[in-house]
C-alpha cells in the first residue's frame, strides 16, 4: 500500500466534473460559481472509489472537498439518501470547533439529500449523542476521543461503513490522537474508503497513509505561497513594555469587522480579553478552559457581529471559519511555521483579503525574521501605529463614510428639516463628528521604534521646550525613576513629552515639550504640586554645560547600635570614635626571617618492624601489683584456668550460696528434695503422650485432635487441682489469641464493644439488623442473596 501517483492541480484550472443534481443546487444557492482546485481534483471521475491523499492549504475549501468526495459511496441512482440507520460515512476532527463547523457545512450541501448528520464531540451530552446514534444518522462528525468512546460502548456501529475522512491529520498527530485514530480505523471495515486531508504531508502522515490506505491516490495543491496570496503580511516592531497598547492601536487602526487576536496560554487570553474590555471592544475569549457550551456561543457571536473581537489560543487556528474576518493579530509570537500559517490562514479565505499582524519586541527581530523565512513569507517591517496615525485614519474613514452621501429617504424628510431649520451646518457636523468619535475607543500613546528594532533615545533637547522646578532633590533621595512616572501621573503627561532631569541638592530641574504647556499646567491646578505635596514652579533653562554634580554620599559614619549590657556584668561594647586617614600609621610590613634562626626540620628516620623488640608482659610484682597479663587460650584448645570456685557462704553475704553440678551429658534434673521433677518435652515427631494418672489425683489430659480430622473441640483445657507440693496449672492460652498482648499475659482476650465504634451507644449489635421484630415472636431476620 501507498501513494501511487500524484496529481498537481494549478490554482488556475477551474474545471470540474458532473455533480449529482441535489449537491450541485446547493452550491448554487451558496453563490459557487465554479470548484476550487482541490474541490475539482477530488470529483475528478479518475480518482472515484480511490483512497485520498490530499495536502491542501488552509482556506482552499478542503471541507466541501470531501463532502463532494463521500457522494459516490452514499447517494443512490437518483442523488439521494436512504433512511437513516447505521453510520455509511464517519468524518474525524482534532478540535470541538473544526468538527461542529464542518457538521454545519455538510448539513447545507446534503440538505437536499435527505441526510441526517450527527456529531461526536467531547464537552457535549454523551447521552443526547447515544439517542441521535440510536435513532440513525447517515453521517457522523466527531473528535478522536469521543468517537472511540462511543464505539467501546456499542453506540457507534461502523459495519456499513463506506467512507471514513480525516481531516487535519497532522494537528490530530500533533495532538497525540495517533492511538484512537488506530482504533477507529482498526474498527472500520477493511473495504471502506480512506480519504486524508492534511495541510503538510510529513513523514508520520505517510506511514499512516501506507498503513490504512490503498494504494492512495496523491493530490497537491500548489505552493503555501499562491495559497496565500490573498494575505498580506506586517511585522510591527514595539517594545516590550508596550505590546498590549500596540494591539490596542492595531485594532483602531485598521477597524475590521472581525479579528482574531492569537495568544500562547489561556491566562494571557484571560488578561488580553479583560483589557480590551476595559478599553471599549466588544470582545469574546475562546480557550481550551471553557465549555463546549461557551465555545461554542463565543464563535456565535462573532458569526452574528455582537462581538468584533476574539482573543483565542491555538484552540481556534486549524479550520475555524468566520465570514468578515479581515484581521489576524499575533498578539504572541508563533512557535512554528505551521502555526503562523494556520493562525494566519483565518483570514483571506474563498477570494477575501486579509491582514496578518505580528506584534515584534525589539528582542525578537532575529527570531521572527527566521520564522517568516522558514515559512517562505515576505512581512512589511513597520512600527506600531501611534495614536496621531489612528485619528487620521478615523479622520479619512468618516469623511468617506457612504452614509454622509447617501440619497435621502422618504421616511427621512420630516427629521432632517426640522433638524436644519433648528441647527446650524457647524453644529449638525460636530455633532456627526462627537457620534462617530464616541462609539470608538480611544487611541494609545505608543512610541515609535524603528523597523530596524532599536528603539530611539531619550530626546534631552526639544526645539522647542520650557523648564520647571520641583521642590525635592539630592538630600530628599530623589531619583529620576521616580520622578518621571510622578510626572505622567500628574500632569497629564507620556514620556515623550519629558526631556532632561537634572537632579540637584535642593531641587530638581525637567524639561518639557512646549506642546504639552497648556495640559500640565491644568493638570496641576492652583496647588501646582505633584504628590507627597512637592512644590511645582516655572525655572529658567540651566546654564550650557551646567550640570550637577553626582548624588554625594550619605555624610559620616553608620551609627552603631550598643548591644544591651550581658547579664554576666560584663562591660557593654564601645565603639571606637572614628579617625581620619592620616591618624593611622601606614602598614608596615613584617622583615622577613632568616631561615638560620628557624632551627631546620629534621625527621624521624624510618625504622624496620624487626628493630621494635616484641611485646614482653611484665611480671608479677614489678612495678606494679597488678598480676601478671596471661592470654585466654584460643578457641578450642583447653585452658589451663582454674575453674570457678563458688564463693564461701558468709563471705560478703548473708545468703548461703548453693553450688549446682557441673553438666557434662545433657541436663540433669534436680533430686526431688521437695521440687516436682522436671519432665522434658516428648521430641518433634513423636507425638503427644498424655500422663498417666497418678496417685495425686491428677486427671489425665485429652490429646488435641490432629490436624484436618475435623473433630471439634468441646472444652478448653481443666487446669487440675492444686495438690501438696504442686505448682498451680498455668491457665492455658487460646491459640487464635496469641498476638493478643492479654493473652499473652494471661488475661481474658478483649472483645470489641457492640455496636458501631463511633455510633450512638447502644448500636446495633455486630452492625447487623436484629432478628426479627424486636419482640417475641417476632419474623426472623433472613439475609439478602
Amino acid at each position: 500500500m501507498g501513494a501511487a501517483c500524484v496529481s498537481r492541480i494549478p490554482p488556475h484550472d477551474r474545471r470540474s466534473s458532473p455533480l449529482p443534481a441535489p449537491l450541485a443546487r446547493a452550491l448554487a444557492e451558496k453563490g459557487y460559481e465554479a470548484l476550487t482546485p482541490v474541490q475539482a481534483a477530488v470529483v475528478d471521475p479518475s480518482v472515484a472509489g480511490k483512497d485520498l491523499l490530499v495536502s491542501a492549504q488552509t482556506g482552499s475549501g478542503k471541507t466541501v472537498a470531501f463532502g463532494l468526495a463521500m457522494a459516490d459511496n452514499m447517494l443512490d441512482d437518483g442523488g439521494m439518501l436512504p433512511p437513516p440507520d447505521t453510520a455509511r460515512a464517519l468524518v474525524i476532527a482534532p478540535t470541538r470547533e473544526l468538527a461542529l463547523q464542518v457538521r454545519r457545512e455538510l448539513e447545507w450541501l446534503y440538505a437536499e439529500a435527505g441526510a441526517v448528520i450527527a456529531s461526536c464531540v467531547g464537552g457535549m451530552d454523551a447521552r443526547s449523542e447515544r439517542r441521535a446514534l440510536e435513532r440513525g444518522a447517515h453521517i457522523v462528525v466527531g473528535t478522536p476521543g469521543r468517537l472511540r468512546d462511543h464505539i467501546e460502548r456499542g453506540a457507534l456501529d461502523l459495519t456499513t461503513l463506506t467512507t471514513a475522512v480525516l481531516d487535519e491529520a497532522d494537528e490530530m498527530l500533533d495532538l497525540g490522537f495517533r492511538e484512537d485514530l488506530e482504533f477507529i480505523l482498526k474498527a472500520a471495515p477493511e473495504e471502506r474508503r480512506t480519504l486524508l486531508f492534511s495541510a503538510t504531508v510529513r513523514p508520520e502522515i505517510e506511514r499512516l497513509a501506507r498503513t490504512y490506505q490503498r494504494d492512495a491516490h496523491r493530490i497537491a495543491t500548489e505552493t503555501s505561497r499562491e495559497a496565500h496570496g490573498d494575505i498580506s503580511y506586517r511585522a510591527l516592531m514595539v517594545a516590550a513594555e508596550e505590546s498590549e497598547r500596540a494591539i490596542v492601536n492595531v485594532l483602531r487602526f485598521y477597524e475590521a469587522p472581525n479579528a482574531l487576536v492569537f495568544c500562547k496560554t489561556r491566562v494571557a487570553v484571560n488578561h488580553l480579553t479583560a483589557r480590551l474590555l476595559n478599553r471599549g471592544f466588544s470582545v469574546v475569549p475562546l480557550s481550551g478552559e471553557l465549555a463546549q457550551e461557551e465555545r461554542s456561543r463565543a464563535l456565535q457571536a462573532m458569526r452574528d457581529g455582537r462581538a468584533r473581537v476574539c482573543v483565542a489560543t491555538d484552540v481556534a487556528a486549524r479550520g475555524i471559519d468566520l465570514p468578515g474576518l479581515e484581521l489576524v493579530i499575533h498578539a504572541d509570537l508563533p512557535s512554528n511555521k505551521e502555526t503562523l500559517l494556520h493562525r494566519s490562514g483565518r483570514t483571506g479565505r474563498a477570494g477575501r483579503k486579509g491582514v496578518s499582524v505580528l506584534i515584534v519586541p525589539s528582542s525578537a527581530r532575529r527570531k521572527t525574521e527566521r520564522l517568516l523565512n522558514m515559512a517562505a513569507l515576505d512581512a512589511e517591517w513597520a512600527s506600531a501605529p501611534t495614536a496621531a496615525e489612528v485619528s487620521a485614519r478615523d479622520t479619512e474613514r468618516l469623511l468617506t463614510d457612504p452614509i454622509l452621501g447617501a440619497a435621502e429617504q422618504a421616511d427621512e424628510m420630516p427629521i432632517i428639516t426640522m433638524l436644519t431649520e433648528r441647527f446650524s451646518s457647524r453644529e449638525l457636523a460636530a455633532a456627526v463628528s462627537r457620534f462617530y468619535f464616541a462609539a470608538r475607543s480611544a487611541p494609545e500613546d505608543v512610541v515609535a521604534v524603528s523597523a530596524d528594532g532599536a528603539k530611539p533615545r531619550a530626546r534631552t533637547e526639544f526645539e522647542r521646550s520650557f523648564w520647571v522646578r520641583l521642590g525635592v532633590g539630592h538630600t530628599g533621595r530623589a531619583e529620576a525613576r521616580w520622578l518621571l512616572p510622578m510626572l505622567c501621573r500628574n500632569g497629564d503627561l507620556t514620556k515623550a513629552d519629558i526631556g532632561a532631569i537634572r537632579i540637584y541638592p535642593d531641587y530638581t530641574l525637567a524639561q518639557l515639550h512646549d506642546d504639552c504647556a497648556e495640559r500640565f499646567w491644568n493638570a496641576l491646578g492652583e496647588a501646582r504640586s505633584l504628590e507627597q505635596e512637592i512644590p511645582v514652579e516655572p525655572a529658567e533653562a540651566p546654564a550650557e554645560g551646567d550640570r550637577p554634580a553626582p548624588r554625594p554620599r550619605p555624610e559620616g559614619d553608620r551609627p552603631f547600635k550598643a548591644r544591651a549590657p550581658r547579664e554576666d556584668g560584663e562591660r557593654a561594647y564601645k565603639p571606637r570614635a572614628p579617625r581620619e586617614d592620616g591618624e593611622r600609621p601606614a602598614y608596615t610590613p613584617r622583615p622577613p626571617r632568616d631561615d638560620a634562626e628557624r632551627p631546620a626540620y629534621k625527621p624521624r628516620a624510618p625504622r624496620d618492624d624487626a628493630d621494635r623488640p616484641a611485646y614482653k608482659p611484665r611480671a608479677a610484682g614489678e612495678g606494679s601489683e597488678r598480676p601478671a597479663y596471661k592470654p585466654r587460650a584460643a578457641a578450642g584448645e583447653k585452658s589451663d584456668r582454674p575453674a570457678y570456685k563458688p564463693r564461701a557462704a558468709g563471705e560478703n553475704s548473708d545468703r548461703p550460696y548453693k553450688a549446682r553440678a557441673p553438666r557434662e551429658d545433657g541436663y540433669k534434673p534436680r533430686s526431688a528434695d521437695g521440687d516436682r521433677p522436671y519432665k522434658p518435652r516428648a521430641a518433634a515427631g513423636e507425638g503427644y503422650k498424655p500422663r498417666s494418672a497418678d496417685a495425686d489425683g491428677e486427671r489425665p489430659r485429652k490429646p488435641r485432635a490432629a490436624a484436618g480430622e475435623g473433630a471439634p473441640r468441646t472444652a478448653k483445657y481443666a487446669p487440675r487441682p492444686a495438690g501438696e507440693g504442686a505448682k498451680p496449672a498455668r491457665p492455658r492460652i487460646d491459640p487464635d489469641a496469641a498476638r493478643n498482648p492479654s493473652a499473652r499475659l494471661g488475661k481474658p482476650p478483649a472483645r470489641k464493644p457492640a455496636g458501631k465504634p463511633t455510633g450512638k451507644p447502644g448500636g446495633k449489635p455486630f452492625g447487623g439488623k436484629p432478628s426479627g421484630s424486636g419482640g417475641p415472636g417476632g419474623k426472623p431476620f433472613r439475609p439478602k442473596s
